[in-house]
């Protein structure tokens, strides 16, 4: 039995699976609200309590650089350590790896009903590529040795955000006057596109109506924009939507050409899923070939979107599965 973590901003997700004969069985699972404990050990600890279970291994994934057993989650007040997870569940050892790198060890388990091309292109042996945006922006690479991937982390997704456009300028300089540092974090996320639509209300391009407004302060605001933005109930969220799509597509493309990622390349996260509609429109792929001389190695890259929302979690257990084995 192995118990493995999938550890965001909003969402902390546990699972139990059962490895039979390298099958995966998902046992149980549960989706708690990271924000409303203390740690992860707390979390940890009441949904072994509840399940009444005694996990062989242990792998979680957090949004976060793991170093060293140690992360301070990105987008929590949270410090987490491996010795202090294992000693919770009297384990010798604890995994803590990055949420991307769980994510890339289960992109090689994804069946194909869990994924939607957003170009014609045949997937074929070669270095992969995630990106996945939600409550932050993660990015990881698998590297291809001829025979298998090796997942490795990053934290790309904290690199400087570059316009793409006299509009993309502005917004960088507006951004510019909130943040001491704009990433593409500050984009590509839940939060990056209240930012967005932030600029477009705030340098006049744009009035949100009265029930968006209320609506963005009772519920998740980014939610909000992104579900006017979807069905046209507002001008202003189709078009920092579409803004969100330019750079979502140029950023993955940017991540594509530094893995060179002609094995594919794969959109993880909470957002994508949500706002397939508009990255099957033209304008995510533009953004993405979009990269002058190197256009061509561009168009033989696969780009899949990644609908399984517990691809984390049994990446997770797959890393635990191998890493601890001895």
């Amino acid at each position: 039995m192995i118990l493995a973590g999938d550890i965001g901003g909003t969402n902390a997700r546990l699972a139990l699976f059962d490895v039979k004969n390298g099958n995966f069985k998902l046992v149980s699972s549960t989706v708690f609200p990271s924000r409303h404990y203390s740690g992860l050990d707390e979390i940890v600890r009441e949904f072994v309590d509840r399940s009444g279970a005694h996990p062989a291994q242990a792998c979680f994934g957090i949004a976060g650089p793991v170093t060293n057993g140690r992360v301070e989650a990105s987008n929590l007040p949270w410090i987490i350590e491996s010795r202090r997870l294992a000693d919770e569940l009297q384990l010798r050892d604890a995994l803590l790896i990055n949420d991307l790198e769980a994510t890339g060890w289960g992109v090689g388990a994804l069946p194909p009903e869990h994924l939607v091309s957003l170009n014609q292109v045949s997937i074929t042996p070669g270095n992969q590529a995630v990106i996945a945006a939600g409550t932050g922006l993660g990015e990881a690479g698998l590297y291809w040795d001829g025979k298998r991937h090796h997942v490795f982390a990053s934290e790309g997704g904290h690199c400087d955000f570059a316009p793409m456009d006299d509009l993309q300028v502005e917004l960088l300089e507006y951004l510019r006057g909130r943040f001491d540092h704009v990433s593409y974090e500050r984009v590509l996320s839940g939060p990056g596109l209240v930012n967005v639509f932030d600029f477009l209300r705030d340098t006049g391009k744009g009035k949100p109506p009265d029930w968006l407004v209320n609506e963005m302060v009772e519920s998740d605001a980014a939610a909000a924009i992104s579900e006017a933005g979807l069905t046209g109930k507002c001008a202003m969220c189709e078009q920092a939507l579409d803004i969100f799509v330019a750079v979502f597509g140029a950023e993955a493309g940017n991540l594509a050409l530094k893995m060179k990622s002609v094995g594919g390349m794969f959109l993880a996260g909470g957002i994508a899923p949500k706002i397939l509609p508009k990255l099957t429109t033209s304008t995510f792929l533009q953004r993405f070939l979009n990269k002058g001389r190197l256009r061509r190695l561009m168009e033989i890259i696969p780009v899949k979107v990644i609908t399984d929302e517990k691809l984390a979690l049994l990446g997770a257990a797959r890393c635990a599965s191998v890493e601890l084995a001895a």
